[in-house]
This record gives C-alpha cells, sequence and structure tokens, in this order.
C-alpha cells in the first residue's frame, strides 16, 4: 500500500499513481463517447437528439450534485472514486453487450450516459478534493496546468482514437475497450491511501443531517461575495456554450458537409489549444491576480466563437484556427478558477462547495438545450455560435467593472465562515498529512 508522504518533496508518486490510472480511464471513455455521439449524429442527423443527450447526462448533476457532495465530505474518499469507477465500467459493458446482441436503441444511449454521470457526480469531487489533500498548496496551480493539459491531450487523443477504433471494431469492441480502461483507473486506487480530513468537531448528539451539511455548503459559499458573482457569470456563459459545444457533430456535417474525420480533427485541433494553454499556465501561471487571466480568457473565448460563426463553409480552416484560439483560453479560464478554490476552501467542506458550485453552474444548461435544439434546427446552426460569442466577450469585459469579483482572491472565505455554516465555534485544524 503506498502512504501519501508527510513531505512535500515526495508527494509526486501517490498522487501521480492515482492520476496516470485515471488519465488511462479518461482516454477510453472520450474515444467511447465520440463513436457513440457520432453514432446518433450519423443514425439521426437532429439537434434535438444531441441536445437530449445532453440534457439527459447533465441532470445527475444538477440533482445530485450537493448531495453527492455531502456524503463525499462524510465518506472515505478512495471507496467513493472505486464505486463511481466500477459503476460506470458495469454500464460500459451493458452497453457492449447491446450492441453485440443488436438490441440498442437510443433510449439506451441515454441510459448510458445517465449512468455515467451519476458516477461523475460522486468521482468528480472526490477526485478534486483528494487533490487538495495530496498535493502541496504550492504545487496546486501547476497541478491545475497538468490537469488541463491532460484534457488537451484528452481532445486529441480521444476522437481520433473513437474513429480508429469505429473503424477497427464494431461498436461493442469499442465499449469493450472503454471497460477495459476503466479498470486501470480502479486498479490503482487499492494501493494507494488518500489522506481524509478530520471535520470540525462536533457533539456525537448533535452529528448535523444531510440537510444540514447542505446548507453549511451553500451558506459558506452565500458569505463570499466574490464566488457568488464567479458562479453568476459562468451560469450565464453555459447558456451560451452548453449547446454551442453539445452541437459541434451538427456543426461538421450540417454547415462543413464534413464526416467523422473532420469532427475527430476539430476537436483534435482545440486539444492542441488546451495542450499549449495547459503548458503554458503550468510555466508562466497566470496574472498575479488569477481573476484577470481568467477573465481575460472569458473574453478572447468569445470572441473566437464569434469569428467562428461568420466563417464560411468552405474555409474549414479559418474554423480550425478559431478552436485552436478558444482551446488556448480554457485553461487560462478553468486552471485559475480551480487553483483559488483549492487553495482557499477548507478541505472539510470542499466536496459540497465544489459540487454545489457545479450544480449551480449547470442549472442553467437545461433550459438552454431544451430552447438550442428547436433554435438551431429552425435559425441554423451558426446562429448559436454568433450568440454565444458575443455574450462571453461581453461577460469578459464587464467582470473587470465588479469590484467583488475583481477581489475574489482577497476576500476568500475562511475558517471562521465555516466555523459558522456548520454551527462550530472552533473547529479543529484539518489533518492533511502533506503539509
Amino acid at each position: 500500500m503506498i502512504e501519501p508522504s508527510t513531505q512535500p518533496s515526495k508527494w509526486q508518486i501517490p498522487f501521480f499513481t492515482i492520476w496516470t490510472g485515471q488519465a488511462f480511464s479518461l482516454i477510453g471513455s472520450r474515444a467511447a463517447q465520440f463513436a457513440l455521439v457520432w453514432w446518433l449524429t450519423d443514425l439521426t442527423g437532429s439537434a434535438t437528439i444531441l441536445a437530449t443527450a445532453s440534457l439527459v447526462a447533465l441532470i445527475p448533476e444538477i440533482l445530485l450534485g450537493p448531495i453527492a457532495g455531502a456524503y463525499v465530505d462524510r465518506w472515505n474518499r478512495r471507496i467513493v472514486m472505486i464505486a463511481a469507477d466500477t459503476l460506470v465500467a458495469l454500464a460500459s459493458l451493458w452497453l457492449a453487450i447491446t450492441f453485440w446482441t443488436g438490441s440498442v436503441q437510443i433510449w439506451h444511449i441515454y441510459a448510458i450516459m445517465l449512468v455515467r454521470a451519476v458516477g461523475g457526480s460522486f468521482h468528480w469531487p472526490a477526485m478534486q478534493a483528494s487533490t487538495s489533500l495530496m498535493v502541496p498548496k504550492e504545487q496546486l496551480s501547476r497541478v491545475a496546468g497538468l490537469n488541463q493539459t491532460l484534457n488537451g491531450m484528452l481532445n486529441i487523443a480521444g476522437p481520433p482514437l473513437g474513429a480508429l477504433l469505429m473503424e477497427m471494431l464494431p461498436l461493442h469492441g469499442v465499449m469493450a475497450v472503454d471497460v477495459g480502461t476503466a479498470l486501470l483507473a480502479i486498479l490503482p486506487l487499492f494501493f494507494v491511501l488518500i489522506p481524509q480530513p478530520i471535520p470540525a468537531r462536533v457533539d456525537a448528539s448533535q452529528k448535523p443531517s444531510i440537510w444540514t451539511d447542505i446548507r453549511a455548503g451553500l451558506r459558506y459559499i452565500w458569505g463570499w461575495p466574490g464566488l457568488v458573482v464567479l458562479i453568476g457569470t459562468a451560469m450565464v456563459i453555459k447558456i451560451a456554450l452548453t449547446p454551442a459545444f453539445s452541437l459541434l457533430p451538427l456543426l461538421v456535417k450540417a454547415h462543413f458537409e464534413g464526416d467523422a474525420a473532420r469532427l475527430s480533427l476539430l476537436e483534435a485541433i482545440t486539444g492542441v489549444g488546451i495542450v499549449a494553454g495547459g503548458i503554458a499556465l503550468s510555466m508562466w501561471g497566470g496574472f498575479k491576480r488569477k481573476i484577470y487571466t481568467v477573465m481575460i480568457g472569458i473574453g478572447v473565448l468569445g470572441l473566437s466563437f464569434i469569428l467562428l460563426s461568420q466563417t464560411p463553409a468552405d474555409m474549414f480552416g479559418m474554423a480550425l484556427g478559431c478552436f485552436l484560439v478558444a482551446g488556448i483560453m480554457i485553461p487560462l479560464v478553468d486552471g485559475p478558477i480551480m487553483a483559488i478554490l483549492q487553495g482557499t476552501v477548507a478541505p472539510e467542506i470542499q466536496g459540497r462547495v465544489f459540487t454545489m458550485m457545479s450544480s449551480l453552474l449547470w442549472f442553467t444548461s437545461p433550459f438552454s438545450l431544451a430552447i438550442a435544439g428547436p433554435v438551431t434546427d429552425w435559425l441554423g446552426i451558426q446562429v448559436w455560435y454568433l450568440m454565444a460569442g458575443l455574450l462571453c466577450a461581453g461577460m469578459g469585459l464587464v467582470g473587470f467593472f465588479v469590484p467583488p469579483l475583481m477581489n475574489i482572491e482577497e476576500n476568500a472565505n475562511g475558517q471562521s465562515t465555516l466555523a459558522e455554516a456548520v454551527g462550530s465555534a472552533s473547529p479543529e485544524p484539518v489533518c492533511v498529512q502533506i503539509e
């Protein structure tokens, strides 16, 4: 069993043992997801079908997020990740069987996306909260950049791998590969210990209910004005960007008259941008005020979508350039935000804070997806990309004139707010085992 070291210089082995297994699993999942989305696109050619698939995947994130986060803060996070990965692997195995027997239907795809989302609702906060306990605080920005680089590499490797697997294997074979890579994520978790935080000391007779824990998380967020504004800004942007990315296969097929190879190329070039942005963030670290990096990234991301919306059908190369720029901006937005939160939010409440934020952000997505499908079927796919670009560019600019947002790091919530939220006057120090 690999135990996390108390020495800052020896945190890499346990952390990256888990991280590597998760990376292999994500590669398989990304390839399988590409294959399933293209299967739906090729079979139906409907924006409404694609939007519905995305909507189904969001339901657990919205409804289960706060509850999952509260339980993640109570349970052993390593066990949570093992259970979540196992659930996803079993679901992929079931779908492989339906493809193999020729009994697959569209609702089966919806079902697998729903189950994957349930697993992710528990796995994501468990992994993020574990990261802040396994990685020294001064290294969190670098790890955030590394995670963004991985995300970019997944965009590069996932779609081409998915397209290649579709050429070499039937769909049940592609799903079998996904099951195999999921096992690579589960295995390391049996051999690596993950430190657990010691929560605030509370009398056993007054142990809070799960709903009390959830309310404590909401109070924690509400007591941080900059975070409230940031979440509100992100919710508005999500309204536009969620359909924009969900309907990308239709943009390739309907506007650029492309095939799976072109879609994989577009997603791969986005991945190249994310890798470049992640490497830049790891080396540069962003502006001294991390929020400046975030808002500039949002603005430039919006400009790239505006240009994309005006790209003629015969200029696919320009579209590649737009997605390259968008990819570079993604780590510059996501990385600093996660570094701010992992470095300032108390570890014993991180599961709740992360999942509540995620649920609030995705709360608007079902409405935007419900509207985007019919609107793009009626007005054309490019209209939505223009709207998304204008909204992002505007929010990126306006954000610089909102003091709570610009001062989010200086006014970060702390242990005193946590103590007030959970009703403990004197919370115990968090046991992180890594200084």
